[in-house]
């Protein structure tokens, strides 16, 4: 048997395999064999509270502190001119309502369709933001090297954490939770603007021979379920592309310190690796910004096309 096959666990492929491991499951959910909390299935659905779940809760009080409360307490003091915090709310909630929902949906419902979709503007914003954050990795380090706990103690509740990723939004199934919401506000806008049966017959543009309705129905009822399906691969493939990238060219030291099975190999590289993880990074940064633009306008535009039929 060749030397190259016979790549232990200590050999460039046990290496590779770590570097997977560890990437998968820092952009994945923590299994419901790690649960933070463990709670009974209902139904044969697992309850059990995991650290997307955890992260979905963090983001709604985090929302709610630095958006909800400082606008209500806003409104309750008839203040004619916003400052600090509240004036740069204005200036976002004006041009998102002004650029993005208004010429979509138009005036008539601008005021009922800006709360759901500047909601899921702030909302995805600060959890793509708060996945940036490498929280519990720094709370395993101080774990591990200050308090000694070892890796291996499942029963220490900070190594229960380190199962799974923190950004909630590279997750598909929250991902998908918010665009079921965006297809539901879409039948909702259709009917509430030409009524159920009016809706569904403008998903089809009228006056045309009917060989071509058998072509066109199919393609549009398609495209009706293809809209949420877009909005939510875009979301979470964008999310966590961007991780397994930072962490892919980041695992090349700890790849090239066991091929040469050198120390000073993965410092050399380091030199190359880190500072293009940092320029990563910083593009995560507008990735973070753009994601929640985009799935908002795209929400926008599809509510606004129920609406505005003819357009």
């Amino acid at each position: 048997m060749s030397a190259a096959a016979e790549t232990g666990p200590t050999g460039a492929g046990g290496v590779l395999d770590q570097v997977g491991d560890n990437i998968i499951r820092h952009v994945s959910n923590s299994s419901l064999d790690h649960p933070l909390i463990q709670l009974p299935s209902i139904f044969g659905i697992d309850f059990s509270i995991t650290k997307h779940v955890l992260m979905l809760w963090i983001v709604s009080v985090l929302v709610s502190c630095a958006i909800i409360i400082p606008i209500r307490r806003y409104l309750k003091q008839d203040k004619a001119i916003p400052s600090g915090w509240m004036n740069a709310l204005e200036a976002i909630v004006k041009l998102i309502r002004d650029s993005m929902i208004k010429p979509n949906v138009g005036s008539k419902f601008t005021d009922m369709w800006a709360p759901i979709i500047l909601t899921f503007f702030f909302f995805i914003l600060f959890a793509n933001g708060i996945g940036l954050i490498p929280i519990f990795d720094i709370l395993g380090s101080i774990n591990r090297f200050v308090f000694h706990v070892p890796a291996d103690d499942q029963h220490n509740f900070i190594n229960t954490l380190l199962h799974g990723g923190s950004t909630a939004t590279a997750n598909f199934n929250v991902t998908a939770g918010l665009a079921v919401i965006t297809f539901f506000s879409i039948m909702i806008a259709g009917t509430k603007a030409h009524g159920f049966f009016t809706h569904w017959k403008n998903m089809v543009p009228p006056g045309l021979a009917w060989p071509v309705y058998i072509i066109l129905i199919p393609i549009e009822l398609i495209g009706l379920f293809v809209k949420p399906f877009a909005l939510t691969m875009r979301l979470a493939a964008n999310m966590a592309g961007g991780h397994i990238a930072i962490l892919a060219i980041l695992s090349f030291m700890a790849i090239f310190a066991d091929m040469f099975q050198s120390t000073f190999a993965g410092i050399g590289v380091a030199f190359i690796s880190v500072p293009m993880a940092v320029a990563i990074s910083g593009l995560e940064i507008i990735v973070v910004l753009v994601q929640a633009y985009v799935f908002t306008l795209l929400s926008s535009v599809f509510i606004g096309m129920a609406i505005n039929v003819h357009h």
